[in-house]
C-alpha cells in the first residue's frame, strides 16, 4: 500500500460545484496568467486522470486545473478522485481512465507483483509525505534513528509505505530492525504520540506541525530535501503520472501537452502564497481543515516536495524500489528499468 491510501484520501462526496471551482480558478488564474500560453480553440482533447486524493500530492494537478493550464495546452482534463493510489492504478489498468497520478511505490508494486504493463512518464512529487517523530515525552531520550532499537514505533500498518520507509531508514543507519517493535495504529498516530502510548511514529501533515508545537523531536523529516539527502541519499521519487504501455505511442502528443501543463503549474507554485495554493484546491476536499494552517504547511514544504519540472530522476526511483525490497514488498531481484519512459519529459 501507499501513503496515498484510502485512509488519507479526501474524496468529495459529490461532484465539485461550479461555484467553488470558479472561485478557485479566479484566484489562481490571476496569479499565473503570465505563464499561460494562448488558449487552444474548442474544448480540447478529453482525458480522464485518476488521482489518489491526498491533498499534498494533488496541488500541482489542482493548480493546473484551477488556472486553466490544461485547456491552454489543448486538453480537457477530468480529474477522477479515487480512494487511494491503489484504486487509481486499478482504474488505469482496468481501462476506466486514461492516466493515473499516484505515488511511485504503488505503481512499482503493480508493475512488479501483478505484472501491470504501465509506464511512468512524469514526476510531480520528489519526496515521501512522512516524518519520523518522537513523542514529546521521549524527545530527550531518542535523538537518532539508531536510538529506535528497543523502542515502539507506530506505523499505519505493516507493509505499508511508512513501514517500508522506516525499515529502509533503519538499514541506512546500521540499526537492527529486529530490535524495533512496530505498532500498527492506522493513520491516527497523533494522539497516541501526544499521550506517549508509543515512543516514535511516522506521521504526515498536519500531525507533524502539531507534534512539533507539543515538544516532539523530528528525527527525520522526509518532506525536507536536506533531510532526504542526508538520510535517504537524495530525492525519493513520489507523485507522478502513469499510462498503459500499449497506448504510449498513440497518446504521445497529448502526453507531451499534459507534461507541459504540469510543468507550468510547478513553476507557478514557486511564487504563490499559501492562501493562493489552498484556493486552487476544491472546497469540497478541504472541508474541516484549518485552511490558514494548511496553506502555511504547503508553502513551507513546497520547494522540497515539488520539483521544478516533471523530468524523471531515475536514481530517485531506484531508492523507492530499494525501500520496497527492504520492506519485503517486492522481490530482491525486481527490475524496474522498463517502468519509466523518459522519451516524453526526459531524465
Amino acid at each position: 500500500m501507499s501513503c496515498c491510501d484510502e485512509t488519507t484520501a479526501r474524496v468529495p462526496s459529490f461532484d465539485l460545484s461550479r461555484r467553488s471551482v470558479l472561485k478557485g480558478s479566479m484566484v489562481v488564474a490571476s496569479v499565473i496568467s503570465a505563464l499561460r500560453p494562448a488558449p487552444s480553440e474548442g474544448q480540447g482533447k478529453r482525458i480522464k486522470l485518476a488521482y489518489c486524493s491526498q491533498l499534498l500530492c494533488g496541488v500541482p494537478y489542482e493548480v493546473a486545473r484551477s488556472a486553466g493550464l490544461y485547456k491552454s495546452h489543448g486538453l480537457d482534463v477530468e480529474i477522477v478522485y479515487t480512494r487511494g493510489g491503489q484504486s487509481a492504478v486499478q482504474a488505469l489498468v482496468g481501462g476506466a481512465v486514461d492516466y493515473a497520478a499516484t505515488s511511485l511505490d504503488v505503481v512499482i508494486q503493480a508493475y512488479a507483483n501483478v505484472h501491470a504493463d504501465l509506464r511512468r512518464f512524469a514526476v510531480t512529487g520528489r519526496l515521501p509525505l512522512f516524518a519520523v517523530v518522537t513523542a514529546p515525552k521521549t524527545a530527550s531520550q531518542i535523538q537518532t534513528i539508531k536510538d529506535l532499537e528497543g523502542k515502539t514505533v507506530g506505523v499505519s500498518a505493516l507493509s505499508n509505505a511508512d513501514h517500508a520507509l522506516a525499515l529502509f531508514l533503519l538499514k541506512q543507519a546500521n540499526a537492527d530492525a529486529t530490535k524495533v517493535k512496530f505498532a500498527t495504529m492506522g493513520v491516527n498516530l497523533l494522539e497516541a504520540l501526544r499521550q506517549g502510548q508509543i515512543d516514535v511514529g511516522l506521521v504526515q501533515e498536519p500531525a507533524l506541525t502539531l507534534l512539533q508545537k507539543s515538544g516532539a523531536r523530528v528525527l527525520v523529516n522526509a518532506m525536507d530535501l536536506a533531510d532526504a539527502r542526508r538520510f535517504l541519499g537524495g530525492a525519493y521519487e513520489f507523485m507522478g503520472v502513469a499510462v498503459r504501455a500499449k497506448e504510449l505511442e498513440q497518446r504521445r502528443p497529448e502526453m507531451v501537452e499534459l507534461t507541459r501543463a504540469l510543468t507550468d503549474a510547478l513553476k507557478a507554485m514557486r511564487t504563490m502564497s499559501g492562501d493562493q495554493l489552498v484556493a486552487a484546491l476544491p472546497r469540497e476536499m478541504t472541508t474541516g481543515l484549518d485552511l490558514k494552517q494548511f496553506g502555511e504547511i504547503i508553502a513551507r514544504h513546497r520547494d522540497s516536495l515539488y520539483p521544478e519540472s516533471v523530468t524523471i530522476d531515475l536514481a530517485a526511483a531506484r531508492r523507492v524500489a530499494q525501500s520496497l525490497i527492504v520492506g519485503g514488498l517486492i522481490k530482491p531481484d525486481t527490475n524496474i528499468s522498463g517502468l519509466h519512459d523518459t522519451s516524453i519529459a526526459g531524465s
